[in-house]
């Protein structure tokens, strides 16, 4: 699958619509970033199952301030709408399959069980 660039426009259509993503946040003076860029289209293409993303934080500064991205490049991994695991900094592809592997496998009862936990929590502030 190719990578999208995801922008203020289709970032959060993105996020909901896909149950995994990886969100690369890069910028074009940066370069670490620009050297990650292969790495992370060459497991793109290896994980057809993922929807692998770029957020160019110079052109879409909201999205890496609403996550607080402070420092490129980094990548956000996203399941099921939640962020599961974040990276900063230069990587290689070795440590990045194997965060990749670490998201396939990662076991999402205990977000499925805080999100319940927090709507419980809602439930019973509105009913006080």
């Amino acid at each position: 699958m190719a990578v999208l660039a995801l922008t203020k426009e289709n970032f959060k259509q993105t996020i909901e619509s896909n149950n995994f993503v990886i969100v690369d946040f890069w910028a074009p003076w940066c370069e670490p970033c620009v050297a990650f860029t292969p790495t992370f289209e060459a497991a793109a293409a290896k994980n057809a199952d993922i929807v692998f993303g770029m957020v160019n934080t110079e052109a879409d500064p909201e999205i890496g301030n609403y996550f607080d991205v402070n420092q490129i490049p980094g990548i956000l991994v996203i399941r099921e709408q939640a962020g599961i695991h974040a990276q900063v900094g230069e990587i290689g592809a070795p440590a990045f399959d194997e965060i990749i592997k670490w998201a396939r496998e990662y076991d999402m009862s205990t977000v499925h069980e805080f999100y319940k936990n927090e709507e419980v929590q809602k439930a019973v502030k509105i009913n006080r």
